[in-house]
């Protein structure tokens, strides 16, 4: 299961690890970032616009802060890496540490042949 919370505070963060960790639940902190600029610029809801106009109150990254992960596990800068390669790279990982299995992967099995011992010949 993935699971995508938004979390600009460290403390939130550090709660959701803590559970996960305790219930022996892989957990990945992911920073999924991009600068103030390119978030604007993606804004097709105008939400920022209406942030910057005092219209929205407590507004992550205008109005209310966020704490970027000191360390995180997943460090994504999506204004450098497209959709495709931010999902690529969130899925090797998972692949890497066997969270996630791939089941079309090529699988070479062992032959069942087994050359006769000269006491079978």
């Amino acid at each position: 299961m993935f699971v995508a919370f938004i979390s600009p505070y460290g403390k939130d963060r550090n709660f959701a690890k803590e559970i996960h960790v305790a219930d022996q639940i892989p957990f990945y902190e992911a920073y999924i970032s991009a600068s103030l600029e390119c978030c604007e610029g993606r804004d097709v809801k105008g939400l920022y616009k209406k942030a910057r106009a005092g219209e929205i109150k407590n507004f992550t990254g205008i109005s209310d802060p966020y704490e970027a992960p000191e360390h995180p596990d997943l460090d994504i800068n999506t204004a450098q890496l497209s959709l495709d390669a931010s999902v690529n790279f969130v899925i090797d990982r998972m692949l890497k540490d066997g969270i996630l299995y791939n089941h079309n992967a090529v699988k070479i099995a062992q032959t069942l042949y087994e050359v006769p011992t000269e006491a079978e010949l």
